[in-house]
């Protein structure tokens, strides 16, 4: 019985702890159209997920990047701004030349956190690495521009 009480307790701090990391969610438009989750962990550190559709649907492209947060001190606005910087992976199939690509992510960006729930954010976030094709392997080009220079629109909670 005693071990099934620590338990309890164990698994209901567990679950309060991770409620308690602020989560936005919501889309990002740049080359691409996608949609977007953040996932804060303390006040310096968040991973993002992006689920993106590179060129308005000529594809499908998964990214995940580990960001640092720098806040930007601000004594005249009633939110909060952030610039963040961070690396990741991703990796994509795009059915039009029917070819696969996967690869290093990298992103840097600025935030701006309203005093209700909604952020709105600026970034860029290359995918740079190989592309592949049934007829060969090459350089994913269209990784620069894809994630592009985005804005994003995301909930808080």
């Amino acid at each position: 019985m005693k071990k099934l009480v620590l338990l309890s307790v164990i698994l209901l701090a567990t679950c309060v702890v991770a409620m308690a990391q602020p989560r936005a969610v919501g889309g990002r438009l740049a080359w691409s159209v996608g949609a977007s989750y953040q996932h804060g962990f303390g006040e310096k550190n968040m991973l993002q997920v992006d689920l993106d559709f590179p060129g308005y649907f000529w594809g499908v492209q998964a990214t995940a990047t580990y960001n640092w947060l720098f806040p930007i001190k601000s004594w005249t606005y009633d939110g909060s701004w952030n610039w963040y910087a961070g690396v990741g992976g991703g990796i994509g199939w795009g059915w039009w030349y029917s070819y696969a690509w996967a690869g290093v992510a990298g992103m840097i960006g600025v935030e701006y956190n309203f005093k209700f729930p909604l952020q709105l954010s600026l970034d860029f976030r290359p995918l740079i690495g190989p592309w592949f094709h049934k007829n060969g392997v090459g350089f994913n080009t269209w990784g620069i521009y894809a994630g592009g220079i985005g804005l994003g629109v995301r909930y808080k909670f």
